[in-house]
């Protein structure tokens, strides 16, 4: 059977363009805003204000794609209109004309990443039936190298060209991708779009939030990956305060993305079909309290690239067995709901959130303050256990059954 790889390209070349696109352009957004003019204090009302309007935007438009079964239009429509969107920041000036910029391509962005995920997860559980299997793993892995090519790809162009070229090289990744979203196959029966109108949208969230396995996902995800914030924000500066150099520093950040696409390409989808979802995340959570209570005992550079591999258990890990917990128990229709629910609902906040406490934190106490997101990891163990056991009595929503 050759449809299976045939289908596995089309989503690879979608996660590839996409995550491209991010690449190109997260890293280098804000020097962007600072370049068209806006002070400080403003660049942080900006991005502090596209999280935010990210965090509702993106359940309600990953719900209407839900309801209207038309997963690869709406992917088309949404990096279509984020494509068009990101020309505002060359074509307006002021703070106020940024701001309205910077909403509308937040909420343009917002859903790309849940609908993407539920074609691409649901795919992979199809195809586990037929020969020619292949894993979302894969895909992620990807997306993540291509996320790092085109943060490079990225800095090229800028130093040659300006900053600008980043928004014509990310719309034009943004509009191949899209276009190469509506090759992708249909997730449940277009026959029945919008035929659960009839049913108010709070009701499928209601519906959602009785999965007992779904709700342990989401405070396991926010606790794990919401501990990832102070690491996230202020590592790099702690680092050098004590001495590492920029070198150094560009190693052990590198060390981890690398951890992260071995271990959604080769390691993580076999060590979840083997442990389970609960048994992911709970590794994932004590790999959690060791790299951060090492991360808060010593600044060694040896030690530290000890500690860095386990990003790919922290992350990559833990985002696998999110996505299993997620196909296994989450009906079909409600399948990109609930992907938003958990990336950009949940774990967005969470990671907004404890960003927040992580600057009080990280002026209070410096280093230390990795034991608090250690602890965060220690308190998610035990709700694992409680995932393991709910998942055994929840019918699998999907076919297909594992702990």
């Amino acid at each position: 059977m050759r449809r299976p790889w045939s289908i596995f390209a089309r989503f690879l070349a979608v996660y590839a363009l996409l995550y491209a696109a991010f690449g190109v352009q997260s890293p280098f957004l804000p020097a962007l805003l600072d370049d068209r003019g806006l002070h400080p204090d403003e660049i942080g009302l900006v991005m502090a204000a596209s999280t935010a309007i990210r965090v509702l935007a993106g359940p309600a438009a990953a719900h209407a794609a839900d309801r209207w079964r038309r997963h690869g239009m709406g992917l088309c429509a949404y990096a279509t209109a984020a494509a068009i969107a990101g020309v505002g920041y060359l074509a307006i000036s002021g703070f106020r004309g940024m701001m309205i910029v910077a909403l509308v391509h937040a909420v343009a962005l917002a859903p790309i990443v849940p609908v993407s995920d539920a074609l691409a997860t649901t795919a992979a559980q199809q195809s586990e039936v037929t020969r020619g299997r292949f894993d979302y793993g894969w895909l992620r892995a990807g997306g993540s190298a291509a996320f790092i090519s085109g943060t490079f790809l990225s800095g090229w162009a800028a130093s040659r060209t300006g900053l600008s070229s980043i928004i014509w090289i990310s719309g034009l990744f943004l509009l191949v991708g899209g276009g190469t979203g509506l090759l992708l196959p249909r997730l449940g029966d277009a026959r029945s779009a919008g035929s659960e109108f009839r049913t108010p949208a709070f009701h499928d969230c209601a519906a959602l939030l009785r999965l007992a396995p779904f709700r342990r996902i989401l405070v396991i995800a926010a606790l794990v990956e919401g501990s990832h914030a102070l690491n996230d924000s202020f590592s790099v500066i702690y680092w050098r305060s004590v001495g590492i150099s920029l070198g150094t520093v560009s190693f052990l950040w590198s060390e981890s993305v690398m951890a992260e696409v071995l271990v959604f390409l080769l390691i993580g989808p076999g060590l979840i079909r083997r442990i389970g979802p609960g048994g992911g995340c709970a590794l994932a959570a004590a790999a959690g309290v060791v790299r951060w209570s090492v991360l808060a005992c010593t600044t060694s550079p040896l030690l530290l690239a000890t500690a860095q591999p386990l990003h790919g258990f922290t992350f990559a890990l833990l985002h696998l067995a999110s996505m299993r917990v997620i196909v296994l128990v989450v009906p079909l229709r409600l399948a990109a709901t609930a992907q938003s629910f958990y990336g950009t609902l949940c774990v967005g906040l969470a990671i907004a959130l404890l960003t927040l406490v992580s600057g009080t934190l990280y002026q209070q106490v410096g280093g230390r303050a990795f034991l608090v997101m250690a602890a965060l990891c220690l308190v998610a163990l035990p709700i694992c256990a409680g995932l393991r056991a709910s998942l055994r009595k929840t019918p699998a929503a999907r076919g297909g059954h594992d702990a």
